[in-house]
């Protein structure tokens, strides 16, 4: 037999290796939800009470890009992983250049409205840390709340759907439950006017491949994904007239966004005639997918609570590039809205991923029949944290419009179009959201 020692770290010792998270307010929160449940804890974050849209989000980790990620907007985001915050948030600051764009995160501060976790890390630990999650929370005027039953709520949001939502903090807890006329909806909100670049900005302007980007509420990463692929990159409003520059860039990006996206028909109508005459490359995720495929001519619906995760998994219908038709991949999303599955599709049209789990439709792309390169993903090939299954539908897009532009290089010129002057483009930036 062999002998087997045991090694015993005092408990204080072990812990030591850890930041605490500093001195915790301890003021009483609860969290209301319409259809009538409540449930309570004590807060950790800014001592404010606020209204959002529940919603829950089966990632495990990266929850600092997913409070930064603007598609959260006017949300109060429950946690199904039970601890949060034990590897802190980094400093959320990098150099503008060919490999980055001034942020770690996903955006320049937190998105979501509110979070809810069942146990936050009251000591942190990570090389990148330099604060806690509840002293970011308190910095960033965000209420949090622990000590609640997440596993209750998210099956309460699983059967019922995504549920609006009050977090009272302090003394609103003893007020009484907000009547359902007292309730705030930001879905009947343009969300992506509040989180779109107000000015264009330009990255990597040496670049060899010159992209548009229509920011719906962009993730840094699809920038950073761009960006590193040696792709110029101009940003552009949401609803900025793109036609009217079009003939300067070699594709078109659209990004993800918040929300409804019937409140963006003003973009998938310019999107329309972008892409009846057009023939440049078109790449859309989440927010943009739904662009692209109302500009189609398919309907957009409300889901009954949408995609939250890093765990999703989808089935490919059609290759294209890297992706392979019969293959599944596991994907990010962060969605509520979702296109409806057509039959027929619109001539010229066809679907590309489909959602294992509930049958969704996951993608759409050009026939090769059209003689058009547009593809729209509803979820996120960059995701930060993971998985990275389809993070090479970027290189493919790039790749594509290099070609595109090789071609056309080719071609001979035409002297008689008429061309609108270069606009004007402010220093690169990512915007800051309150």
């Amino acid at each position: 037999m062999f002998a087997r020692s045991i090694i015993r770290i005092p408990t204080t010792l072990s812990r030591g290796f850890a930041t605490h998270t500093g001195p915790n307010s301890a003021l009483p929160a609860v969290l209301h939800l319409k259809t009538g449940q409540s449930f309570h804890g004590r807060s950790f974050g800014a001592p404010k009470s606020i209204f959002g849209e529940t919603v829950f989000s089966t990632s495990i980790t990266s929850y600092t890009e997913s409070m930064t990620d603007p598609s959260y907007r006017g949300q109060i985001l429950v946690f199904t992983t039970p601890l949060i915050g034990n590897y802190g948030v980094p400093f959320n600051k990098t150099p503008i250049d060919s490999q980055d764009v001034g942020v770690v995160l996903e955006s320049e501060g937190i998105q979501c409205s509110a979070i809810v976790v069942a146990d936050v890390a009251e000591k942190f630990s990570h090389h990148s840390a330099v604060e806690s999650l509840a002293s970011w929370c308190r910095r960033s005027n965000v209420p949090a709340i622990t000590g609640v039953d997440t596993r209750a709520i998210t099956r309460l949001l699983r059967d019922q759907g995504t549920t609006l939502g009050r977090l009272a903090i302090g003394a609103d807890t003893s007020a009484p439950s907000p009547t359902a006329e007292q309730y705030w909806d930001p879905a009947a909100e343009n969300l992506v006017d509040q989180v779109s670049t107000k000015v264009p900005y330009q990255l990597n302007p040496t670049g060899d491949t010159k992209i548009a980007v229509l920011d719906f509420g962009a993730k840094a990463n699809i920038l950073r994904s761009l960006v590193r692929r040696n792709a110029a990159v101009t940003v552009l409003p949401w609803n900025y007239d793109f036609n009217s520059i079009r003939h300067q860039f070699d594709g078109l990006f659209l990004t993800n966004g918040p929300g409804d996206p019937l409140h963006c028909m003003e973009a998938a109508l310019k999107l329309r005639r972008t892409l009846q005459e057009w023939d440049k490359p078109v790449f859309g995720i989440c927010m943009g997918h739904q662009i692209i495929g109302i500009a189609a001519g398919l309907e957009a619906y409300r889901m009954t609570f949408g995609n939250r995760g890093h765990n999703q998994p989808v089935l490919a219908l059609a290759s294209s590039g890297s992706v392979k038709a019969g293959r599944v991949y596991v994907t990010s999303q962060n969605h509520q809205y979702a296109l409806k599955l057509s039959d027929p599709f619109p001539e010229g049209w066809e679907p590309f991923f489909i959602n294992c789990n509930d049958s969704s439709v996951e993608g759409i792309k050009s026939t090769p029949e059209s003689g058009k390169r547009v593809w729209g993903v509803q979820f996120h090939p960059e995701s930060a944290g993971g998985p990275l299954d389809t993070i090479e539908m970027f290189t493919d897009f790039v790749d594509e419009c290099r070609a595109h532009r090789l071609v056309n290089s080719q071609a001979k010129p035409v002297d008689n179009v008429m061309r609108a002057p270069k606009f004007t483009v402010e220093p690169a930036c990512i915007a800051a959201t309150a």
